[in-house]
């Protein structure tokens, strides 16, 4: 009996340590056909598998490794792939910004049409709208279309949004969350919270034009949708207005405070995850460095071959007088005129390299993964920014102390020797460790976080109550012009009857005198 009554109380105890966990299923819609994005993304939604969802992923890069509750369903192929090989930019900034904002968005919304036509050709997505499969929570990348959501028309499932930018101009409105030109940089914009009056007019005739360009991508889109699913369709915009969440890629040390509501989180450093083991030949010639390394990636967009002679000549010149140790991410076999002190490798692992403790400083094109992997492991960065976000990034590291902004068209062998001098100096240094601490001192990681309210509007049925009521009001309410309007009348009501009332007064007065006089 008293064997029984301990396996009884063992059991209990047992049970007790394990907690009741939930398992949704999740549907994931990443059309977008660019691979920098799915590498925040896709750590996520495996994770989410691992921790026991089942997890369907629409995407055009299935994976080569899946957990064991996820299913891919494969886009590959629709369209071309987008390989983000961009010649190096030697253009003037102030140019380079203004291309990349006005001409280049243009392009992304040719670029999205294409990807979204695409796709409701696709036997996959035919599938999906003719089944009658159901998923708790929808978790879609609401960059430039929205074409896909289509499909919650019939699911009637919670909308979770994730951006692997910063807020996107065109999602506040979404959220009814204050986006204030006057101190909010716009996307593209290589301003910081403090504008001069000039950029505040750019900043804000960009963000009024990023908004109406979006408007009318999701009309266009609205159209290829109707044209595939008939004219009863919800409009883009309607299923779009109904996102529960959204995930920002962004974190307030870094990305400058700003108000967000309730329902948008900041997941800043989602993609990082822990340090591996370097390959051999890296690991000792970062190791045998008396003095550090520094390590020179421009990403996976710009290609060795597309670096203009001259200013990579300059570049050498300049790492030749330096005690340190050049890492050079180089795509080509040979680099003529390489000094001793300077290694080139096709292919580095970034975070790896940056992870470890010699290393003392990065050469960077301003990318926000790359930024990201930087600010948290401490390490100050030459930003060249190219095209982009990567403006915007690079003017966010200056101005909180995490490196200093180098434009290819300016760089010299000098400058660049100077830039590193200062960014490799003890006390330099200190700013980019103490971003680093502010970065990462958080309640929890940003995986957890992403997690934990991705299951909150999950279990809750897409948190209703974390919607603010500025979703649903007209401009003229939420802008509280008829207040103005309202209050306008009465004062001029009131100051009209207050003329009339002095008048008659002044008038009583006058007559008074006037017969006195008599």
């Amino acid at each position: 009996m008293k064997c029984t009554s301990q396996i009884f109380s063992g059991i209990c105890v047992i049970v007790c340590l394990f907690s009741v966990v939930r398992s949704y299923r999740i549907l994931g819609l990443f059309p977008y056909p660019g691979k920098s994005h799915m590498h925040v993304i896709l750590p996520l939604m495996k994770e989410l598998s691992r921790r026991g969802h089942d997890v369907t992923v629409l995407s055009q890069f299935p994976s080569d490794e899946k957990p064991l509750r996820y299913k891919d369903l494969s886009l590959k192929g629709s369209v071309p792939i987008l390989l983000e090989v961009e010649e190096t930019n030697n253009l003037n900034p102030i140019i380079s910004r203004i291309l990349f904002m006005y001409f280049d968005v243009i392009e992304m919304g040719y670029i999205a049409d294409h990807y979204c036509e695409a796709a409701f050709r696709t036997k996959v997505v035919k599938n999906l709208f003719s089944s009658n499969e159901t998923f708790d929570l929808i978790i879609h990348e609401p960059f430039t279309s929205d074409c896909l959501l289509s499909l919650n028309e019939k699911m009637k499932a919670p909308i979770v949004g994730i951006t692997t930018s910063v807020m996107l101009a065109w999602n506040n409105e979404r959220f009814g969350n204050p986006d204030n030109p006057s101190y909010i940089p716009t996307l593209f914009m290589d301003y910081s919270d403090k504008m001069s009056f000039f950029q505040r007019v750019e900043n804000t005739l960009t963000s009024l034009g990023h908004n109406i360009w979006f408007r009318k991508k999701q009309r266009d889109h609205d159209l290829i949708v109707r044209k595939h699913l008939g004219s009863k369709i919800a409009s883009l915009n309607t299923l779009g207005n109904n996102m529960s969440l959204m995930l920002v890629n962004t974190h307030f040390s870094l990305n400058f405070a700003r108000p967000f509501t309730p329902n948008i989180i900041e997941i800043g450093g989602l993609h990082v995850s822990r340090a591996k083991t370097l390959p051999w030949n890296i690991e000792k010639f970062i190791n045998e460095s008396t003095h550090g390394v520094i390590y020179f990636s421009l990403g996976s967009m710009i290609k060795g071959h597309t670096f203009p002679q001259e200013k990579k000549e300059e570049f050498l010149r300049a790492f030749a007088r330096l005690p340190q140790r050049v890492l050079w991410k180089w795509e080509n076999e040979t680099m003529p005129g390489k000094p001793d002190n300077v290694m080139i490798q096709k292919w580095m692992p970034q975070f790896d390299i940056l992870s470890h403790p010699n290393v003392k400083a990065f050469i960077s094109h301003g990318g926000l993964l790359g930024v990201t992997e930087a600010v948290h492991c401490g390490v100050p960065m030459i930003v060249m920014p190219q095209y982009g976000d990567q403006h915007t990034n690079a003017k966010a590291v200056e101005a909180n102390g995490g490196g200093v902004i180098l434009y290819l068209r300016e760089a010299t062998e000098e400058k660049v020797y100077q830039n590193l001098k200062t960014i490799l100096d003890p006390e330099f240094r200190s700013k980019a460790k103490a971003l680093s601490e502010r970065f990462r001192d958080r309640p929890m990681s940003p995986m957890d976080t992403a997690i934990y309210w991705i299951e909150y509007v999950a279990r809750h049925k897409g948190a209703p109550h974390m919607r603010t009521a500025a979703v649903d009001m007209p401009l003229y309410q939420y802008l509280l012009l008829d207040v103005f309007a309202f209050l306008a009348v009465v004062l001029i009501i009131f100051l009209y009857v207050s003329y009339k009332i002095s008048s008659l007064i002044l008038r009583a007065i006058f007559s008074k005198k006037k017969l006195k006089q008599n």
